[in-house]
């Protein structure tokens, strides 16, 4: 009959499978398989639900600056690389007319020092020799100093293009970084408010609905300063309702610099694309002294831009979820202000 002796268990390792089972205990517990951990309020949900938000702000800005490096780069690479197929293109007219020359030269019984030095192997030589060639005032010696000149151009102009080319490169992947950033972001934000009800989310944000009720900026009772200012208000309040999408400019969707370089455009005043850049299109202007058209920052980073409309109030597009829509000054933590000139 097979033994039946029991075991035993060397003090350490009893104390071992102790902290396993009470870890597991309260793993099981964390997870909801035994007692459930409080859920968070939806007051905790707002908090970091608007921090995610927050953070997905800040990236939109650096995305829109990204954005706009890149397109900038892309026009000015574009443009190089044209110019430099028009300074090749003469590059080997020149280069065909001193070929002709020396052709001459040599069926006559020589080949002239000047094309000679055009054929050198030494880059550097060739355009040395040409300057003092030019000087000699000969129609070879000219030629040789245009061909000089042309290669020098086209080299610079391929060397700002490749220059050019490296930044609308890191533009690019800086683009692909605050993308990720974002999504993430806005992904995790949308989970927290999946766990709430459609109460509580009315609760967390009562005023998610429509935007509030639009009303006629004349009658506002605020002044704004300039025929500019004034209809970049109006333009503001056409724009209430529409939804926020990042990196939008209008017409159907705004983002929250976005919705201040269209205003501001329709006033006929060029803002930049981003918060970080619009603070500096004008003058700061004090709290107590802003004015209807004027540009509202929030935060310590700058991350955030509405259009004052008085009495105050701002015009913003708050973030995915909450479309353009009235709100106080009061709303979010306020950093400066701007009159755009």
């Amino acid at each position: 009959m097979a033994s039946h002796r029991k075991t035993r268990q060397h003090p350490k390792a009893l104390k071992a499978m102790t902290l396993a089972l009470a870890g597991a205990a309260g793993a099981t517990a964390f997870d909801g398989t035994g007692q459930a951990a409080p859920h968070p309020t939806p007051a905790q949900v707002k908090g970091r639900v608007d921090a995610l938000y927050q953070e997905a702000e800040v990236a939109t800005q650096h995305y829109n600056g990204a954005r706009e490096e890149a397109g900038a780069a892309r026009a000015e690479l574009a443009r190089l690389q044209d110019e430099a197929v028009r300074r090749t293109q003469k590059l080997n007219a020149a280069k065909a007319e001193l070929g002709t020359m020396a052709g001459r030269q040599y069926r006559s019984g020589g080949v002239d020092p000047t094309v000679r030095l055009m054929m050198s192997a030494d880059p550097q030589r060739y355009l040395d020799g040409a300057t003092v060639l030019e000087r000699a005032g000969s129609h070879q010696a000219n030629a040789v100093a245009g061909y000089a000149r042309r290669l020098g151009s086209v080299r610079q102009v391929r060397d700002r293009a490749r220059t050019t080319a490296e930044r609308l490169e890191r533009s690019e992947a800086a683009l692909k970084r605050q993308r990720v950033t974002i999504v993430r972001k806005l992904d995790a934000a949308e989970a927290l408010l999946d766990r709430l009800t459609d109460e509580q989310r009315r609760q967390m944000s009562p005023g998610a609905g429509p935007a509030a009720a639009p009303e006629d900026p004349a009658r506002s009772g605020a002044q704004a300063p300039s025929s500019r200012a004034a209809r970049a208000v109006s333009f503001a309040y056409a724009a209430l309702g529409k939804p926020y999408v990042w990196g939008a400019t209008g017409p159907s969707a705004f983002d929250c610099s976005g919705l201040t370089q269209a205003a501001w455009k329709s006033g006929g005043v060029s803002l930049p694309r981003t918060t970080y850049t619009q603070i500096g299109s004008g003058p700061r202007i004090d709290r107590s002294e802003l004015a209807p058209g004027d540009l509202v920052f929030f935060y310590s980073g700058i991350s955030h831009v509405g259009l004052y409309i008085g009495d105050g109030k701002m015009i913003h597009a708050p973030h995915p979820g909450a479309p353009v829509r009235i709100a106080p000054v009061d709303e979010m933590p306020f950093a400066a202000a701007t009159r755009p000139a």
